[in-house]
């Protein structure tokens, strides 16, 4: 049982972001593709790179370095909820709750005081948001307001590209108010 433990524990990565940041886009956790490539959001039929190529005019051939500075540029960071956890595969659903570390929110908005904005990338990352981290929160989030957007994952296909780029281009108006 401990080996089984061990083999399905994913660890995250560490947060994309810069001191001027005043969005953060929260994900749940880096699914199998992402952990492989070692870049948030990897999956190619994941649709958030495509998304945000959209709404910031780049290519979808620029590469991650690249869309990351685009990013940054206009003042968003990215993460995850969580820290690590058990899960096989790549879905959401298949999260082991009893095994969810959370990462160090505190530590990251006192070293990011700027952010005001939090969108989360679908359901499991703000409800595991507002019931592992936020109760532990004070005034480094005061006046913070959330979002969740639909998750760009290809699990959320009811809703298609169109209907999903309209919803999260609530981001773009956000940053057009910071980058100038």
């Amino acid at each position: 049982m401990k080996n089984k433990i061990i083999k399905n524990m994913k660890k995250g990565f560490p947060p994309i972001a810069n001191k001027k940041a005043r969005i953060l886009i929260l994900g749940s956790m880096p699914g199998k593709e992402s952990l492989r490539k070692n870049e948030y959001y990897a999956n190619p039929r994941n649709v958030f790179w495509r998304i945000m190529a959209g709404l910031y005019e780049f290519g979808q051939d620029t590469g991650y370095e690249g869309r990351i500075r685009i990013l940054r540029k206009n003042k968003i960071a990215l993460w995850d909820v969580m820290n690590a956890c058990e899960r096989r595969g790549s879905l959401d659903s298949a999260i082991k709750d009893s095994t969810i570390v959370e990462n160090d929110f505190v530590s990251f908005y006192r070293s990011h005081p700027k952010i005001i904005h939090v969108f989360f990338n679908g359901i499991k990352a703000e409800r595991e948001y507002k019931k592992r981290v936020k109760p532990r929160l004070s005034h480094e989030v005061k006046g913070t307001k959330y979002y969740r957007l639909p998750s760009t994952s290809p699990a959320m296909a009811r809703m298609s590209f169109e209907e999903k780029q309209i919803k999260w281009s609530m981001i773009k108006k956000l940053t057009e108010r910071y980058v100038r």
